[in-house]
């Protein structure tokens, strides 16, 4: 409440000229050129503004193809699960234009993934995972159910 009445009372006075005229002057000493604000003149500042605009659209377009690459990367690994698409991901990269491709990095770990893949779906590949099963296992069960086939054809079948 203070404060609410010293500000209504500071504006009206203010308004008056009867005092409060020291904020004008500090106004009033600082400088309206920016150059002159940095300490800089003003060929100076033009040039370090102009410097300022380019490195902050090179970093945009750094930013950009980076957020294209990451949306590249997306849709292959949807491309390899066969799950839906994104517009956002398309649409990023179309701004970023046709030069996106995933990073070299990338690339090498999805080509290791590919091989990798492959050895799996390849018959020697199925061999070699025959291997590392528990054929004793397998036997138990092969005779534990063809024991109970046998149990379940002697009840249904008056001959056996």
């Amino acid at each position: 409440m203070a404060f609410l009445m010293k500000s209504m009372l500071s504006n009206q006075v203010k308004n008056l000229g009867l005092g409060g005229g020291g904020e004008d002057s500090k106004e009033e000493s600082t400088p309206s050129d920016p150059a002159a604000a940095a300490g800089m003149t003003r060929e100076e500042y033009e040039e370090y503004q102009k410097q300022m605009v380019e490195e902050k659209m090179e970093r945009d377009a750094a930013f950009a193809q980076k957020k294209a690459e990451r949306a590249c990367l997306r849709v292959h690994l949807r491309e390899k699960y066969r799950l839906p698409k994104s517009e956002l991901d398309e649409n990023q990269i179309q701004m970023a234009g046709d030069d996106v491709g995933l990073p070299e990095d990338l690339q090498k770990m999805v080509a290791e993934d590919q091989v990798e893949e492959e050895d799996k779906d390849s018959i020697l590949g199925q061999l070699q995972n025959i291997q590392n099963m528990d054929m004793d296992a397998i036997k138990e069960k092969a005779q534990a159910t063809f024991t109970e086939m046998k149990q379940a054809a002697e009840q249904k079948c008056s001959v056996m």
